[in-house]
């Protein structure tokens, strides 16, 4: 690091658990954003200021007037332009320092997997249970960490999978993939700090993971509830029968590592 890259990131620095040690792993990681909405945009925000050298951000959409009640990202000017391009722009006037890619499509199977296969660890900020399969797949076939968030009206929920950790379940552990009808934002609406909140915890999660500190909350759904204020962990186990991860085999590792 530099001695303008060690002022900007000296409050990590200052941190035992982090140091100079931790944030060099910030610097070295490449991080891939699948959904420039609502949880990706404090999501990207915060990784982007914390100093993770490499993001991809992929999202197929254009920012509409709708968005900007709670996609912090984008701004008014960048009504119309892709949500990428829009992310790119006001995340590199955060901080010039790190490279960002930007892919505007919806990525297929094979494509998923590689830029799966590129990254240190995946955040699933999308919006749909069929894309969100899809992620959980492609990470579990790459053993790469992944970050998965949703929220919908006044509530919100994250969780980690790590395929890298033996015993960690998945996504599709938790939730199996039966088709079931979808709640949407748009037709059910959204708090805005909802969002925040959810995707800054995927952010945070991201952080530790890069650097090995804490407790990812592997085996954990964090569920918020916006008006009661109130916030409730439910465990979940490996499901051996899993489609998914069942019968995928792996060595375990330690957390974070």
């Amino acid at each position: 690091m530099d001695d303008e890259q060690l002022l900007r990131y000296s409050r990590h620095i200052m941190l035992p658990q982090l140091g100079y040690e931790g944030q060099q792993k910030l610097l070295n990681a490449h991080v891939l954003i699948i959904g420039l909405g609502g949880l990706g945009s404090p999501a990207s925000m915060y990784l982007s200021s914390a100093g993770v050298g490499q993001l991809t951000l992929v999202d197929h959409d254009s920012v509409e007037l709708t968005n900007l009640q709670r996609q912090i990202v984008h701004r008014n000017q960048n009504i119309g332009t892709t949500k990428v391009s829009s992310a790119k722009k006001n995340l590199t006037d955060i901080n010039p320092d790190i490279k960002i890619n930007t892919i505007q499509h919806t990525l297929d199977e094979t494509q998923l997997k590689q830029q799966v296969a590129l990254a240190d660890v995946v955040l699933d900020a999308t919006d749909n249970f069929e894309t969100r399969f899809a992620i959980n797949k492609a990470c579990i076939a790459q053993k790469k960490p992944l970050v998965s968030g949703a929220a919908i009206r006044f509530e919100g929920q994250i969780t980690v999978v790590d395929p890298r950790v033996n015993s960690c379940p998945c996504y599709s552990c938790l939730y199996p993939d039966r088709g079931e009808t979808e709640e949407t934002c748009s037709e059910n609406g959204i708090l805005a700090p909802v969002v925040g909140v959810i995707g800054s915890l995927q952010a945070l999660e991201a952080i530790k993971i890069i650097c090995g500190i804490g407790e990812p909350l592997y085996g954990r759904l964090l569920l918020f509830d916006a008006l009661l204020q109130q916030w409730r962990t439910m465990s979940f186990k490996k499901d051996p029968g899993c489609p998914v991860c069942g019968d995928v085999d792996r060595t375990s590792m330690q957390s974070g590592t």
